[in-house]
């Protein structure tokens, strides 16, 4: 008899991503990711799988810390990421068809991103650059205290931790001569250095930088063009504001990128909002290629250019720009015709794309994706026909053995916006019973809900629940006037879109009315305190990670001022009114909901005492409140280095709802 799933899914799930194609288009290298039950530890390798009938998978690493493969242009070698035996990420190299891997690279500082030259006589690298104070730390006796000086405002990252000024910047490796060399520096103005792109004649570095007077408080990023040794520094973006992901032309002669020309077209924080397609060319304006009726894939999230670039291919065959792109919760993957504006193909339709890579040609991609019953596996695209072929079956077996949640979606018009929920029920799922019903929140607020298996709906139907999940106006892949109605108006018109959701959901027969609940995390942890302190509509609620205290939330966010700034509509002293209104906190007195609070101790995103001040006003009024604080954890609870967590997590929301569901 098959099981659901249940809160410790994780221990029996691998996850393949970081695809990369060999050059002769013949196998893909990726990374596996998987938790020993036993030990509780992270385990990821690289793994080797032939494009053609072979079923067979070639495990290359045995470290348990290797990331990030790429292949040599000859299709022979493999460089990736490992740590060393001081535990800082190098670039080791290893030949495909076996071999021990030798090291390339000894910096201070993790490397996070590489690439071949075209020739594949050099790599081009990011590492980060400790700055005076860091380097002094890393020098000193470990035994002796640790004494930190900030001097700016984004002096620390979540997931990272303290930076100080320390800034990423791009190395060039000579595998002949085996030296290193630094080929940027940020100048007087300092800043961090997106992944390296090379050009395909080899004779140039493209990269992404957010090196301008104003890169503390705003998410503007610039496109930036040098000589393989870092000569002729050159801007190409001059008349945009932001730009992410890059991608030569097979002349070498122009990029495309998405981004944004103004701040206003972006959604104003990052690009996480919106973005588009546009070619530059050195003199010359952009020329954008898509609309806003999808989003190409970029990173945002108040640190763009520290984290890997999405992939976008333009192939020498003529066939276009391909990247991936999302568009109402569902992913595919793209080709625009950079000679023709609007020219833009979909070619497939559905699940969740996290990462694609493209082939010599472009004739197929590999994609790492998800899906409402499918987790973390590769599969091959035909870009012609659009057929679908696997690639991995990593999690085959637990599916076979595990019922999942079956997905429906429905829309509703409000105030203009078609807002789309997702509905999942409970794999067994009899319309003539009564069930629970979970009202779940996303983060963000420019975040979305997806065809895809989300472990918090996957756990709450195996536990017997039904679970509604909006994408209310602020959600991102419904256009950007959509994903910025959100800006100055937290806690209306989007707490509005969830709860006609949620009541068009419950009043079905085969719900309970008297049984619902509510969780959110992140900006869905906003949504449910600021819901408990307007409704006592729920049993129950489980908020974890929540903003419920904006003005503080400014000072010690490490993307409190330009995130605030946009959402809020201004800084923070200018507005401190509606800084107020829209806390959680404000209305904390007005709380009769049972409230459990969980929240990363090492959270920098959203930090640990946006729940502490809020559990203390809870408590100060007599409120039902529970506080579980979870160490070692930043603000992805779901990817949280100790397994344990997650399952723990899972555990305390099902007894809450529980407890007070009976």
């Amino acid at each position: 008899m098959a099981n659901t799933v249940q809160p410790d899914y994780h221990y029996h799930l691998k996850t393949a991503s970081n695809p990369s194609i060999s050059p002769n288009d013949r196998a893909v290298a990726f990374t596996v990711h998987r938790f020993d039950q036993g030990s509780h530890e992270a385990k990821t390798d690289v793994f080797i799988k032939s494009l053609g009938n072979s079923s067979i998978l070639t495990q290359i690493t045995d470290t348990g810390t290797a990331t990030k493969p790429t292949w040599s242009p000859d299709s022979k070698k493999i460089a990736y990421l490992d740590e060393n035996d001081s535990g800082v990420k190098q670039i080791f190299i290893r030949v495909a068809a076996g071999g021990e891997p030798k090291t390339i690279t000894d910096q201070i500082a993790n490397v996070d991103a590489m690439a071949w030259s075209p020739d594949g006589s050099k790599i081009a690298f990011r590492a980060l650059v400790p700055g005076p104070d860091e380097l002094a730390v890393l020098n000193a006796d470990p035994d002796l205290p640790n004494i930190r000086t900030a001097r700016r405002i984004r002096y620390q990252q979540d997931g990272v931790g303290w930076r100080g000024d320390s800034f990423y910047h791009l190395f060039v490796y000579d595998l002949g001569t085996k030296t290193t060399s630094q080929i940027t520096d940020g100048g007087t103005g300092a800043g961090d250095d997106g992944p390296p792109e090379w050009s395909p004649d080899g004779a140039k570095i493209a990269f992404i930088s957010d090196r301008h007077p104003d890169r503390e408080t705003s998410s503007n990023t610039e496109l930036y063009v040098c000589s393989a040794d870092g000569a002729s520094l050159e801007q190409w973006s001059g008349s945009m504001f932001m730009v992410e992901s890059i991608t030569w032309s097979p002349d070498s002669k122009r990029i495309a990128v998405t981004g944004g020309q103004t701040k206003e077209e972006v959604g104003g924080y990052g690009l996480t909002t919106q973005s588009s397609i546009f070619v530059l060319e050195k003199g010359s304006d952009p020329i954008k290629l898509t609309d806003d009726s999808i989003r190409p894939h970029a990173n945002g999230a108040g640190f763009p250019i520290t984290a890997d670039s999405p992939h976008m291919a333009w192939p020498e065959s003529g066939t276009g720009i391909v990247f991936g792109a999302d568009s109402k919760g569902q992913s595919h993957i793209a080709i625009a015709n950079p000679d023709d504006p609007g020219d833009v193909r979909l070619v497939t339709d559905g699940w969740q794309i996290t990462e694609m890579v493209t082939s010599s040609e472009a004739g197929f991609a590999v994609a790492a994706t998800s899906s409402p019953t499918s987790h973390g596996e590769l599969v091959l695209i035909d870009l012609n026909s659009a057929d679908v072929h696997t690639v991995t079956n990593l999690n085959s077996g637990f599916f076979d053995d595990h019922k999942v949640a079956t997905l429906e979606k429905f829309t509703m018009e409000r105030d203009g916006f078609e807002i789309e929920s997702r509905v999942w029920f409970p794999a067994d799922f009899d319309p003539s019973k009564k069930y629970p019903l979970v009202l779940d929140v996303h983060g963000g607020p420019h975040s979305a809900f997806y065809d895809s298996f989300y472990p918090i709906h996957q756990v709450a139907a195996g536990a017997g629940y039904v679970v509604v999940a909006p994408n209310p106006r602020g959600s991102s892949t419904y256009g950007l006037n959509f994903a910025t109605a959100v800006h100055g108006d937290w806690g209306i018109g989007d707490y509005e879109d969830v709860m006609a959701a949620m009541e068009q959901v419950a009043a079905r027969d085969y719900i309970d009315e008297t049984k619902v609940v509510i969780h959110g995390s992140s900006y869905g942890g906003f949504m449910s305190s600021w819901a408990v302190g307007h409704t006592d509509r729920f049993n129950a609620a489980v908020i974890a990670a929540p903003v419920t205290n904006l003005e503080s939330f400014y000072g010690t966010s490490d993307i409190g001022v330009n995130f605030s700034e946009t959402q809020l509509g201004g800084e923070r002293f200018e507005t401190i009114d509606e800084y107020r209104f829209h806390s959680p906190l404000t209305y904390a007195r007005n709380v009769n909901t049972p409230v459990l609070l969980l929240h990363g101790e090492d959270d920098i995103r959203v930090p640990i005492e946006q729940s502490e001040q809020y559990f203390v006003a809870l408590k100060r009024h007599g409120k039902e409140v529970e506080f579980v604080r979870l160490p070692g954890t930043s603000h992805g609870i779901f990817r949280a280095k100790h397994p344990m967590i997650r399952s723990e997590y899972f555990k305390r929301m099902l007894a809450w709802f529980q407890k007070h569901n009976s």
